[in-house]
């Protein structure tokens, strides 16, 4: 068995105030025992003020966010997904939604840049443009960890198979689906897309997610998952507040899963 942490979180438009959460979280992860915390997409900053946003998005080399979760993992030791943080790049105009996999040292070991980028109207009138401010990753990203081989993702990554046969492939035992999910698509999607990416992948998901009313007016629906390699959710953390749950993972299960259903060895190219 093997100990993780998930926060459920109401991420703000401080970032200071964030990295204090996010710190304290870590504490709570360590005193209860889990290997590692994972955390949700942006993590550090959830503001669709653009413009007011921007004074705070900085490079990776100088984001104060990082550097506390990566003081924290250190001092702990205690290995961190950190979901994701909007980073400033090099030469680009647009930033990239960046997830981090900090080792117990507080070094980092994986970082993944969320590839799909989430441009869309929805029925209620809500509007999301990514890409206006996003540059999309190009790369799959797998990382040992202590939960075995860690496979990233980032929100409305969900929505596309092909990633996850993509990481499938690579024999994840564990995906990570960070995430800011709107409250109507959420209530839609969530968490069939959710199992059936564990399904599919014979893999356990985690999927740490924001939750609430934010500062910047946005709503979020929460509902932080773990689920196991069969589809069975092994926690829900509900949609209405922020915290810290620990989950045990019984990584035997994914023998059991994959000897009894070995379709990660039956696939075949389709033509």
């Amino acid at each position: 068995m093997t100990r993780i942490a998930l926060f459920q979180m109401t991420t703000g438009i401080d970032p200071a105030a964030n990295a204090r959460a996010l710190v304290e979280a870590v504490e709570g992860a360590a005193a209860g025992g889990a290997a590692m915390l994972f955390t949700p997409e942006m993590s550090g900053l959830l503001d669709r003020d653009r413009a007011r946003a921007s004074g705070h998005i900085v490079a990776e080399a100088d984001n104060p966010v990082l550097a506390a979760v990566r003081d924290a993992a250190a001092r702990t030791g205690t290995w961190v997904h950190l979901g994701s943080l909007a980073v400033a790049r090099e030469g680009d105009d647009r930033w990239a939604n960046r997830g981090f996999v900090i080792d117990a040292s507080g070094n980092i070991a994986a970082r993944y840049d969320k590839i799909h980028m989430f441009d869309v109207d929805l029925a209620t009138g809500e509007s999301w443009r990514e890409s206006n401010a996003y540059t999309p990753g190009e790369a799959v990203v797998t990382v040992a960890t202590p939960v075995g081989r860690l496979g990233l993702a980032i929100c409305y990554d969900l929505r596309f198979p092909a990633l996850f046969e993509a990481l499938g492939r690579q024999q994840c035992d564990v995906i990570a689906i960070p995430a800011a999910f709107t409250v109507p698509t959420g209530a839609a999607h969530w968490h069939v897309l959710q199992r059936a990416r564990a399904i599919e992948a014979s893999a356990f998901v985690v999927a740490a997610a924001q939750v609430g009313q934010h500062e910047d007016g946005r709503a979020t629906y929460g509902h932080s998952l773990v689920i196991d390699p069969w589809g069975e959710v092994l926690t829900d953390m509900g949609g209405d507040a922020a915290r810290v749950e620990c989950v045990e993972l019984d990584l035997a299960r994914l023998a059991e899963v994959r000897a009894q259903l070995p379709s990660l060895f039956n696939k075949r190219s389709i033509p």
